[in-house]
């Protein structure tokens, strides 16, 4: 299911509705999240189970312009042009969820919260939110987390999954501890090979027994730079959809090594083979395969870094522009190994590039700003490509790569339509 919201909603821009829309949204009742996102929602008793008591427009309190992808689990995206921000402010940052949202996290609640950390190390701990502020060094990385199906909709023939375009992407400022300073406080052994990360999102069916993701990093990753436990977002505690009250974030790999609602961090001694780390989950092909190609499971390898990417964020797509006359193309570029070098634009096609001007990232994994002014030299239809490349001189294809069952990995060069006039 995939619906847009209304246009005026999709501008992001504040409006003298709001404030009495937002009040309607609070006291009504069972179609409050519909008339929210402009649309009548299916399956709205599930959505209920999901609330868990809690009124459902709660749930997406304050997200505008979001496209809903799925309401079990929910899962939105955000269309490019409002992904325009430096630091993606919480109203335009993604949902992707494996199971529900946990009471915990819906009533931003975290009495008697603790972090285990055991395994293969030389002292388990057991933390609260308390010694994780008192004991650690407390910093603030501005990190990317992208899904690994970000892209899936272009895919031919096309993957089974939610059918993200550009938008399930976000660059927020985290606050939080270094993943490998906890790591270090434990004691990793020299068994250590992976870790396992856990939450309380209850499974989507309600059992108890069962994990709605369990996913972790190889050590060596895990104790490299830019591995946070974090507690905040943009300068407040961690929303609910987003993992309130604790997430790992791994940069660099898909958003789904990035744990929501953490409550423990295994050390193993193996691989970790948690919910949605075997089988197809966030794997590729081992080999190049054709498009439609049946691949055993054993011939599939654990998704890791992501690849270098770029999205134009303004203007947006199908924006009028005067023929004979500047304009500014603006956007972000993020790699998987935390470097960009370089982005160019075209306006033909491909055919020749305009270098454009990159801006440093604040820190390791962080998108970085890019512009460009290029002239559109008469009156008609052009499209706008972007294409990044890494410091390993990896540069975005101009069509979908490597395509895989499940549809990951997708890092086409992005385009916008632009009208000249």
């Amino acid at each position: 299911m995939t619906e847009t919201i209304p246009p005026n909603a999709a501008t992001g821009s504040e409006t003298a509705e709001k404030p009495a829309r937002r009040a309607f949204l609070k006291t009504t009742g069972l179609s409050t999240l519909g008339a929210y996102v402009g649309m009548t929602i299916p399956f709205e008793a599930n959505l209920m189970a999901l609330a868990q008591g809690m009124s459902e427009e709660d749930i997406m309190q304050g997200k505008d312009g979001l496209i809903l992808m799925n309401d079990r689990p929910l899962n939105a995206e955000t269309p490019a042009h409002l992904l325009d921000d430096d630091v993606t402010p919480y109203k335009y940052f993604f949902v992707r969820n494996n199971g529900l949202v946990p009471d915990t996290a819906l009533n931003m609640n975290a009495e008697g919260w603790t972090l285990t950390v055991d395994g293969e190390v030389d002292t388990p701990l057991e933390l609260t939110l308390a010694d994780l502020k008192e004991k650690f060094e407390v910093i603030t990385r501005r990190l990317v987390i992208e899904c690994g199906g970000n892209g899936r909709a272009y895919f031919n023939p096309g993957a089974s999954g939610n059918q993200w375009t550009t938008g399930a992407v976000g660059c927020a400022d985290w606050t939080g501890v270094r993943l490998s300073d906890v790591l270090n406080a434990a004691g990793v052994k020299d068994s250590a090979v992976y870790t396992g990360h856990f939450g309380n999102d209850p499974h989507l069916s309600g059992d108890a027994e069962k994990e709605a993701i369990s996913r972790g990093v190889p050590i060596e990753k895990a104790m490299a730079e830019g591995g946070m436990i974090a507690w905040d977002m943009n300068g407040e505690p961690i929303p609910a959809v987003h993992g309130f009250p604790l997430r790992v974030i791994n940069p660099g790999y898909p958003g789904s090594a990035s744990q929501k609602f953490l409550t423990r961090i295994w050390v193993r001694d193996k691989v970790h083979d948690g919910a949605k780390m075997t089988g197809y989950s966030y794997r590729l092909p081992a080999y190049p395969v054709a498009p439609g190609t049946e691949v055993p499971e054993e011939d599939m390898v654990i998704m890791t870094e992501m690849p270098v990417k770029s999205l134009i964020t303004f203007p947006q797509s199908g924006a009028e522009t005067p023929a004979g006359q500047a304009t500014e193309i603006r956007g972000h570029a993020w790699a998987g190994s935390g470097d960009i070098a370089a982005v160019d634009v075209s306006i033909d096609f491909g055919q020749t590039w305009i270098a454009a001007r990159l801006e440093p990232a604040i820190n390791k994994f962080a998108w970085q700003r890019f512009r460009a002014d290029v002239t559109l030299p008469q009156a008609g239809y052009y499209e706008v490509w972007a294409r990044a490349t890494d410091m390993n001189g990896v540069a975005q294809p101009p069509v979908v790569p490597g395509w895989n069952p499940r549809g990951y990995g997708n890092n086409m060069q992005h385009r916008i339509a632009l009208i000249a006039t």
